[in-house]
């Protein structure tokens, strides 16, 4: 398969280190392409779900391809999220061409400027009652196991399509429709304010691209989405930018479904780098 050229890749809300994580498909696309820089906008590694038990080979692959990258000096922006915030201890730090941070501004064709960061800041329960959210996140890495459950049953049984049971929650909840909505325009109101001509997000999981407007003037909100139930990145080629939604018969097939083996070398490496991290974030 022929290599795209992508200018700017953008992915978040990976959550490497859960049953919900898309890994062997985030792989396959991320071989398809040949990105000049990438920005991980993060939730790349859920560090708050992080678990001796579950680390796939799967997802050491895309670790290692990362690190290919940063190898080929491909210029990579670790965002810092918060299922991966203990990283915030390391905003600034610098390893080779990636670089961990909090926020990025990036200078595009036509001299505009993207403004990328995360967005947790703007959610009221990750400031006030983190241990509710933690306590959310452990219930939708849940819901997506019945969720994949029940698409099993639905397509090889009933012979209909997927479901989703957190779409459903979302487009039907008017609180959550109403959340949505308010961090969509909190981002594009402090992005209006700052003269940026793009503000790009994830934290949501809801892949989106439009323009919004104020009473101050406008700009073009971008969200990446994420890999467990969306597919989803965005792609900045030749001045403008893609929402890219990923599709199996794309990939030349269907990726292989059936549990995968745990690889105790790469994983006991990769936790002790995690609590390399812990204890150099206490210190």
């Amino acid at each position: 398969m022929k290599k795209r050229k992508v200018e700017i890749l953008v992915l978040s809300d990976v959550h490497l280190g859960t049953y919900g994580c898309e890994a062997k498909r985030l792989l396959r696309y991320l071989k398809s392409i040949n990105p000049k820089t990438v920005v991980l906008n993060g939730d790349i590694i859920d560090i708050w779900q992080f678990s001796k038990r579950y680390w796939p080979r799967s997802h050491m692959k895309v670790v290692k391809h990362i690190m290919h990258l940063i190898s080929k000096k491909v210029p990579v922006y670790y965002v810092t999220g918060n299922h991966d915030e203990m990283l915030r201890k390391f905003s600034g730090l610098r390893i080779g061409s990636l670089k961990i941070v909090d926020k990025v501004i990036l200078d595009l064709n036509n001299n505009e400027k993207a403004w990328f960061f995360h967005g947790d800041i703007f959610d009221v329960t990750m400031q006030h009652s983190k241990w509710l959210a933690k306590l959310g996140a452990v219930g939708y890495d849940i819901l997506i196991q019945v969720n994949r459950f029940a698409n099993f049953i639905s397509e090889y049984i009933f012979k209909r399509g997927k479901l989703s049971f957190s779409k459903r929650i979302k487009n039907s909840v008017k609180g959550a429709v109403k959340f949505i909505n308010s961090f969509e325009m909190t981002a594009a109101d402090i992005g209006i304010s700052n003269k940026y001509d793009y503000v790009i997000c994830g934290h949501i999981h809801q892949p989106e691209m439009r323009k919004i407007t104020n009473q101050q003037g406008s700009i073009m909100y971008l969200n990446s989405g994420d890999w467990i139930e969306n597919l989803t990145a965005l792609e900045y080629t030749n001045g403008r930018w893609s929402l890219y939604r990923y599709n199996d018969a794309e990939m030349n097939g269907e990726i292989d479904e059936q549990p995968e083996e745990m690889v105790l070398s790469n994983h006991k490496l990769f936790e002790n780098m995690v609590l390399d991290f812990k204890l150099m974030a206490v210190k």
